[in-house]
């Protein structure tokens, strides 16, 4: 299985459709957000919910939102939405800024690769 199929499933696993969004449209959605699956590898099964909905679908004031629960950071719900009037174009929108947020929560609670930090100096004991 290459990578792309290894993200592609990850986010059918764990893409919810919500309102706007029929059942057999699931396989089309997750390819359109199929790149935001390497951003979430890192993330255990169970760690990550994601939900996808759209309000007044191809009317002028459409609304996509894709939402993402990371359970490994208490709390965490991001948000990213896009209300251009073409479905592609808005998940498009909404995948390219959740990955940023996405990465931006990894970086806020994850260490850096910093030797000087994960070495800290140690005081020696005794004298």
């Amino acid at each position: 299985m290459t990578a792309d199929r290894k993200d592609l499933s990850l986010i059918a696993e764990r893409l919810r459709l919500g309102v706007g969004f029929s059942a057999s449209e699931l396989d089309w959605v997750a390819e359109r957000l199929a790149a935001l699956g390497s951003r979430l590898r890192s993330f255990h099964e169970g760690q990550v919910d994601l939900e996808i909905s759209v309000k007044d679908r191809n009317g002028a004031g459409q609304q996509l939102t894709l939402e993402c629960r990371l359970h490994r950071f208490p709390g965490l719900h991001l948000v990213a939405g896009s209300s251009a009037p073409d479905l592609p174009v808005a998940l498009n929108e909404v995948r390219g800024d959740m990955i940023r947020q996405v990465d931006h929560a990894k970086t806020r609670t994850e260490p850096r690769h910093n030797r000087a930090l994960r070495h800290a100096p140690t005081t020696a004991s005794g004298a």
